[in-house]
């Protein structure tokens, strides 16, 4: 490691002496490679104080090539800004003007038929900023509410020890508020177990009332720090649950008539593809024309307990974005299926942009994602989604994306929308060319590679190497490069090459590294891999650290880059 040829070249381009760098070497290294304009003689030697090993060498303000090497391995050199990795943007602003970290029946942490509910998906998607929680809610015996995915195999948690995990790691990550979706499919008088539960357990960071200064329009996620909300079908007006504040609701029951349009599979499975129990409390009727279902009308009882519990987040039938436009209130979200919500934005991209300018919109996995496999997130950040529900359990590509996109904004699980996403005249498209945008033309130098994983499928550990660098934004920016192949060396290959991408989107861009063993018969083999947003970039030299499938880091491996960009 101390001897790397690619560091040494970079060490005596600065060093007078090829053996150490003043203190005015380093600074000039630190402005004209690493673009640190406000970098002073200071902080050069605050650097070496701290890097420097050699004690006679920092006395003299002075740093060995050991030291330099410290510090180009050390936190300060990585590809990820610093200051993205704190809350930055502006937290003011309504909660359906941001993209939130959100997750599909979390309770999961294998299949969607047979697999094990567990309390640690509700853990693990809290600790990796996750800011929306599914849970799937039925009658259990001795008036226990339970959680698992009804009419299958899977295993059952009560109700009780969910709320109690969610409470105790709810802000463990980040202080912003947690949407609680509830599949809600139990009986009145199990619904009032759950409000009473909920509101125990949570007591004050439950939010059960409007807020005074927010009547009419969602507060923000500065506003609702440290609080729960609860995302579930509602009866009535805010007023209405106000003005019942405070009286006794024991046995309150309202029922209401929902209609599910359409009905083609993208309805949960255990609406869509399940028998009704003798006992539900959904009865449902379908009319049929020629022997096709053209849509499900359904009465739902809900108990007022539970009902007044929910305020800013209400779930509503989304029926068509006309509809929405004329009678959705301010406080109601719609969920809709990825294929469904492929089809709008092929069609209408531009209506479900101004939709989704208006309200919440969640998207979640087709039912026939059985083996909890997901949708890329992209497409629907693109049109300003703000709940984009991924299976957490599952990794791959789009969980590398969902991770990649909330590390921007401190991690804090809320990423403020672009501008063209929130403006009410906006004309942007993702599926039409850009106007008016503000492009960003970068360029990556591929170095090298330091200490990447060995190769499973060689009989001597030694990968034949080669990195992809993919952009992931709108469809014009879509673009896929990769290196040539480093044979029989993951310990140190050198690539030197260099790309250049033109992407004319860059506030909704990601970009991902990842490093493959060239298998000409079984295919390449997944060495490792990192996604970040492009605007959180650092430019220079720079570390770009490797995460495993399974999202583990796998430190001391990297890629050594030199990034430049230009607006």
């Amino acid at each position: 490691m101390a001897h790397r040829e690619e560091i040494i070249e970079i060490f005596n381009t600065y060093s007078e002496n090829q053996k150490f760098l003043f203190e005015k070497n380093l600074l000039q290294f630190l402005i004209q490679e690493q673009y640190a304009l406000d970098m002073t003689k200071n902080t050069a030697f605050e650097i070496i104080q701290k890097y420097e090993p050699i004690e006679e060498v920092k006395r003299a303000h002075q740093m060995s090539f050991e030291g330099f090497i410290r510090y180009m391995g050390s936190p300060e050199c990585l590809i990820f800004k610093t200051d993205c990795g704190k809350v930055y943007q502006d937290m003011n602003h309504p909660l359906n003007d941001y993209f939130i970290s959100s997750s599909h029946n979390t309770y999961l942490v294998s299949d969607q038929l047979l697999g094990p509910s567990d309390l640690w998906g509700y853990i693990s998607a809290l600790v990796k900023g996750c800011r929306c929680l599914e849970i799937d809610c039925w009658d259990g015996s001795r008036n226990e509410p339970v959680v698992y995915h009804g009419y299958t195999l899977t295993s059952k948690l009560l109700f009780k020890t969910v709320i109690q995990a969610i409470e105790k790691f709810a802000f463990l990550t980040s202080d912003y508020p947690v949407v609680l979706s509830l599949e809600n499919h139990c009986s009145p008088p199990q619904q009032e177990v759950m409000a009473d539960i909920l509101q125990c357990v949570f007591g004050d960071s439950l939010l059960s009332d409007m807020l005074d200064d927010f009547p009419d329009r969602l507060p923000s996620p500065e506003v609702l720090k440290f609080k729960i909300l609860v995302r579930n079908k509602k009866i009535g007006s805010l007023m209405e649950t106000r003005a019942r504040k405070g009286s006794d609701k024991h046995g309150q029951v309202a029922e209401y008539e929902e209609i599910d349009q359409d009905v083609d599979g993208e309805v949960k499975e255990s609406k869509s593809l399940a028998v009704l129990e003798d006992n539900s409390e959904e009865k449902s009727d379908t009319i049929n024309v020629a022997g096709l279902p053209l849509f499900k009308r359904r009465r739902v009882k809900v108990a007022m307990a539970l009902s007044d519990l929910v305020i800013y987040t209400k779930a509503e039938k989304f029926r068509s974005f006309q509809y929405s436009r004329l009678y959705q209130q301010f406080n109601e979200s719609n969920s809709i299926g990825e294929s469904e919500a492929r089809k709008l934005l092929k069609l209408k991209a531009h209506e479900f942009i101004l939709h989704t300018r208006m309200f919440i919109t969640r998207i979640y996995p087709k039912a026939m994602r059985a083996d909890s496999s997901n949708f890329n997130p992209q497409e629907f950040w693109n049109i300003g989604c703000q709940m984009v529900a991924l299976n957490f359990q599952t990794p791959g590509l789009p969980m590398d994306l969902q991770i990649g996109k909330f590390l921007d904004n401190g991690g804090s699980g809320y990423i403020l929308k672009p501008h063209f996403l929130r403006d009410i005249e906006t004309q942007f498209d993702p599926n039409e060319t850009p106007r008016d945008t503000d492009p960003v033309t970068l360029t990556i130098r591929l170095i090298s590679g330091i200490q990447l994983p060995p190769s499973n499928n060689s009989s001597s550990n030694k990968a034949n190497t080669l990195v992809i660098l993919e952009i992931f934004g709108v469809p014009d920016d879509h673009v896929r490069q990769q290196t040539r192949v480093i044979k029989r060396n993951a310990f140190c290959p050198r690539w030197n090459e260099t790309f250049t991408f033109i992407i004319q989107v860059p506030e909704l861009a990601l970009i991902r590294f990842v490093v493959e063993s060239q298998g000409l018969i079984t295919g390449n083999e997944f060495l490792g891999q990192y996604t970040l947003p492009v605007l959180c970039m650092n430019k220079g030299y720079r570390r770009v650290p490797l995460f495993s499938k399974m999202g583990e880091s796998l430190e001391p491996a990297a890629l050594f880059i030199y990034v430049w960009y230009v607006r």
